[in-house]
């Protein structure tokens, strides 16, 4: 299972209406830890994330970026040893921050020809063109459904109550596989928005849910290009985010025929707001006014 550390204790010096305050109490923060990923014993990627559902961030990734098709393609996932040393033995001890992943087909590497550099902060540096996403894509996103908004709201307000590394530490994203009924399937959160994407579609992959073509994806964070991407990867019709979509995303949702909302915030009595970007065909609007 490895090492899970969500959010560590600080001792802080605290301001309050423009006095200085002790931090007898301490605060909160989320951890932020490299994850070095090696595919088939070489260096893949080296990314910022927050410990916890570390297989799933893999799957997700491995996924998003066209490498694996299914979780059959990976034989083996492992911890290896860090480069910390033991300060009793001398010998290299596991810091759960370097994971391996072995595939099934050998071949599968030398095809990698490029190493990806992620931050907690924008993921993957240099993502391929609109063009080349849809050509590493297996899915067309279906249009045989329409939702009703309110469903996106209630999932929107779910996707706060259970978001418990924020409400302890303000520090971190979420994100939510949610089934048009409004079930929210899985959440997971994480110090990259990537990351949480990632993580909720590792572990569809791995439950063989792939593609996800009756569930929409909903991320506590705005919408960029890659989140968009990682979606249309997993067959997913319809994104809402809850902040800001970024121009990048509404050409990347509108070329891939996927809805994506923005803006998604819900009011204590069941309604809330929204902003349609692309593809409101998904979305019953026969009650909506103007």
């Amino acid at each position: 299972m490895g090492r899970v550390i969500e959010s560590a204790r600080i001792r802080t010096v605290r301001v309050r209406e423009g006095k200085l305050y002790a931090g007898r109490k301490g605060d909160r923060v989320a951890v932020e830890e490299p994850l070095d990923i090696r595919l088939n014993g070489q260096q893949l990627s080296l990314t910022m994330r927050t410990p916890g559902h570390d297989v799933e961030l893999i799957h997700g990734f491995l996924h998003g970026e066209g490498i694996i098709r299914d979780r059959e393609d990976i034989t083996e996932a492992r911890y290896c040893d860090g480069a910390v040393l033991d300060d009793g033995s001398g010998f290299a001890r596991n810091t759960y921050n370097v994971m391996d992943f072995t595939t099934t087909r050998p071949q599968l590497l030398p095809l990698v020809t490029r190493n990806f550099t992620t931050t907690s902060a924008c993921g993957v540096c240099g993502s391929e063109s609109i063009d080349a996403v849809r050509q590493k894509s297996r899915y067309t996103l279906l249009n045989s459904w329409s939702l009703d908004p309110r469903t996106i709201l209630a999932a929107s307000g779910a996707l706060t109550d259970q978001q418990a590394v924020f409400a302890r530490t303000g520090g971190v994203h979420a994100a939510a596989l949610v089934d048009l009924e409004g079930n929210l399937l899985v959440v997971r959160e994480d110090v990259g928005r990537h990351n949480a994407v990632d993580k909720v579609i590792g572990w569809a992959l791995l439950e063989d849910r792939l593609p996800l073509r009756d569930c929409f994806l909903l991320v506590s964070s705005r919408a960029s290009f890659e989140i968009a991407q990682k979606a249309y990867m997993a067959g997913v019709p319809l994104l809402a985010c809850v902040s800001a979509a970024s121009s990048l995303a509404v050409e990347t949702a509108d070329e891939f025929g996927m809805t994506l909302v923005g803006f998604t915030r819900a009011a204590d009595d069941g309604d809330g707001r929204m902003n349609v970007y692309t593809h409101p065909e998904r979305l019953d609007l026969s009650a909506a006014e103007g």
